[in-house]
C-alpha cells in the first residue's frame, strides 16, 4: 500500500505534537528529574565523641580512629577552660573520664593537660584496651583541627555555652583561622548559640538538639520556629519513631539521631529515612548502610 508524502509528515505532526504535550504535563508536576535517576542522598555517619566505642572518648586516639574508619563527621564537644582554651570534653567536670576531679571552667589548660583522659577506657574495657591510650591527653580544639585539618568534617557542639561567655567567637576565631568553614557543622541545645553563629554564617549547616524523656511529639510551629535559624535536629533516638522522622523531614529539616549503637536500631533507623546517625562505632553503621544498599544481601 502506497503512502502518501502528506500523510506521512501529518503522522510525525502528530507524534511530535503527542510528546511536546507529555513533556508538558510531566514539567507542570514539578517533578525533580534528577531525583528520578539519582539515588538518594547518602546518609551521613557522626563518629561520637570519635569512634567512642573503640577508644576513650573525646581524645585523638579516638578522633583519630574515626577518621580511619571513614565516617563523615567527628563529634566534639566544646567547653572552655578557666583560661580561655578551647577543649573537648561532653561532662561538666573532668571527673569521669580523667583521673582527675574538678569543673572544667575551674581549671586551667594547663591542670587539665596534667590529666590522664584514657587508662580509665581501658579499665572499663578491657577487650578494647590498648597500652597507648594510657596517659592520652585532653586536647584543645586546636590540637584536633592541626590534626586533621581538611581530611575529615567536624560536627562541633557548644556545651553548656550559657556557662562559657565568649566561647563560640573563640570557636568561631579557629575555625576561620584553619579555613574549615566547609568542614564543619554546629549543634547545641542553645538556641541562642545557633542563632550567634547563624549571623556569622548563612551556609554553616546548624542542628538544634532536642531530648525527651517520653515518646517524643514536636508541633508544626516548633519545626517551623526551628527552621527559621537551623537546618535540622538532633534527638535521642529511643524517644523517636518513624513517624516523628516524617514530620522533621516533611517540614524540610534533617534528622541525626544519637546515639545509636546497635545494629537493630541502626537498621530501624536507617528504614525510617533519616540524614545522618552520631554513633560510637561507626564501623557498624556504614556496614548496615551497606547491606541495605546492596539488593543481595
Amino acid at each position: 500500500m502506497k503512502i502518501s508524502r502528506g500523510y506521512f509528515y501529518a503522522l510525525h505532526l502528530m507524534l511530535l505534537a503527542a510528546l511536546a504535550g507529555s513533556i508538558y504535563f510531566l514539567f507542570s508536576l514539578r517533578l525533580d528529574f534528577p531525583g528520578l535517576f539519582l539515588p538518594d542522598e547518602k546518609i551521613m555517619t557522626i563518629a561520637h565523641r570519635g569512634s567512642s566505642g573503640y577508644a576513650p572518648e573525646s581524645t585523638l586516639a579516638s578522633y583519630r580512629l574515626g577518621v580511619k574508619m571513614k565516617a563523615d563527621y567527628i563529634e566534639i564537644d566544646v567547653q572552655m577552660t578557666a583560661d580561655g582554651e578551647l577543649i573537648a570534653m561532653h561532662d561538666k567536670t573532668v571527673d569521669r573520664t580523667t583521673n582527675g576531679t574538678g569543673r572544667v571552667k575551674s581549671m586551667t589548660l594547663a591542670q587539665i593537660k596534667t590529666l590522664d583522659a584514657g587508662s580509665w577506657f581501658n579499665e572499663k574495657h578491657p577487650i578494647y584496651a590498648r597500652d597507648d591510650y594510657a596517659n592520652e591527653k585532653v586536647p584543645t580544639l586546636r590540637e584536633i583541627f592541626e590534626a586533621f585539618g581538611k581530611d575529615t568534617r567536624y560536627m562541633l557542639e557548644t556545651k553548656d555555652p550559657e556557662d562559657y561567655p565568649g566561647m563560640e567567637e573563640k570557636m568561631w576565631a579557629l575555625v576561620e583561622e584553619f579555613d574549615l568553614r566547609k568542614h564543619v557543622a554546629v549543634q547545641s541545645f542553645s538556641e541562642i548559640s545557633l542563632k550567634k553563629i547563624r549571623e556569622w554564617d548563612k551556609d554553616v549547616p546548624l542542628f538544634q538538639l532536642l531530648w525527651y524523656n517520653r515518646p517524643a511529639r514536636i508541633s508544626e510551629r516548633t519545626l517551623t520556629e526551628i527552621g527559621a535559624y537551623a537546618n535540622g535536629i538532633g534527638a535521642n533516638y529511643l524517644r523517636i519513631d518513624e513517624s516523628y522522622v516524617d514530620k522533621v523531614k516533611e517540614a524540610g529539616l534533617l534528622i541525626y539521631p544519637y546515639t545509636v549503637n546497635y545494629q537493630v536500631n541502626m537498621e530501624n533507623a536507617v528504614k525510617w529515612g533519616v540524614d545522618g546517625v552520631h554513633t560510637d562505632f561507626p564501623d557498624r553503621l556504614l556496614e548496615v548502610i551497606e547491606e541495605l544498599d546492596d539488593p543481595e544481601a
